[in-house]
């Protein structure tokens, strides 16, 4: 069974992402902070990660740049924004992210990235 970490600091975020994947028969795991996903991550490395541009204590971006640099396993990163900014978009792309999604987002656009990377 794949695993995903879904890192957001919304408790709604996270309930919905969580609907979402276990229907599409993932293990899931829910952070809520960047600190708490890196920590996550240093335990048991998931097979994609949904993560929050916008954290309190940490960025989306120094997240991604931390996990990147960090592991050899390079899971799945579908980084979650809350505005079609183009800048914020490039800059994720360019730290390692493997696709962005918009909030606020449907169920099946999530389930769609995943099946369109070929991991759900």
């Amino acid at each position: 069974m794949k695993h995903c970490l879904v890192a957001d600091d919304s408790e709604v975020i996270r309930k919905v992402a969580r609907q979402v994947l276990e229907s599409m028969s993932f293990e899931v795991s829910e952070a809520q902070s960047g600190q708490e996903t890196l920590e996550m991550c240093q335990q048991r490395m998931p097979d994609a990660i949904f993560l929050d541009w916008s954290m309190p204590d940490m960025t989306g971006l120094q997240v991604l740049g931390a996990l990147r640099s960090s592991s050899d396993k390079k899971p799945y990163i579908l980084c979650c924004l809350t505005e079609n900014d183009a800048d914020d978009i490039a800059r994720a792309r360019a730290a390692g992210a493997d696709d962005v999604l918009l909030k606020p987002f449907h169920g099946h656009d999530l389930q769609a990235k995943l099946v369109d990377a070929g991991i759900g």
